[in-house]
């Protein structure tokens, strides 16, 4: 009797111990890797009062694929950290570039909203180890009293705790509002 008891938990650590084996942690390199999955915008109507001007919310969608699984930081940073990438390249865990498309040549527009980014921690309190997904960043553009709508791409990248960046993305191209 006990013998029939002891036969169907057999079994079912079987199944168990044969499906845990078919899957395989991803080998992917501790640098990070990026790529383009897609830009999207969206107008958002004026509200009453300052600042509340009609505006653009443009929406940049990257993959990433990670080794280590050391992407993000605890927001807001700790000092060391921010003092440890300002002492690198003097930006965040991610880096975005605007270009907009003045006399048929795409030119890099500055803006002090994309100096120091960071995105929070992907892992917090999970194991070390390989991951991939998605990352939306957000950028807005405002329709002030006078505008014009200019052709603009974005490139960006993105770095880990250990410093290690990314391949660069670029992304298509979209028309966004800018003072005239």
């Amino acid at each position: 009797m006990q013998r029939q008891l002891i036969q169907p938990y057999l079994l079912v650590l079987g199944i168990a111990l044969t499906l845990s084996s078919c899957f395989n942690e991803p080998n992917y390199p501790d640098t990070p890797s990026a790529d383009f999955k897609g830009i999207f915008k969206y107008t958002i109507a004026a509200g009453t009062g300052v600042g509340a001007a009609k505006r653009d919310s443009v929406v940049l969608t990257i993959g990433f694929k990670d080794g280590d699984g050391n992407l993000g930081n605890d927001i807001p940073v700790p000092k060391a950290d921010s003092a440890r990438y300002a002492q690198n390249g003097g930006w965040g865990n991610y880096q975005i570039r605007t270009f907009r498309l003045i006399n048929k040549q795409y030119v890099e527009l500055v803006q002090d909203v994309n100096k120091v980014l960071f995105f929070p921690d992907l892992t917090k309190g999970k194991p070390k180890g390989a991951i991939e997904g998605t990352i939306d960043f957000r950028q807005i553009f405002t329709y002030g009293s006078s505008f014009k709508m200019y052709p603009t791409k974005f490139q960006i990248k993105i770095r880990d705790r250990s410093l290690n960046e990314s391949n660069v993305v670029e992304t298509d191209t979209i028309s966004v509002p800018f003072p005239n």
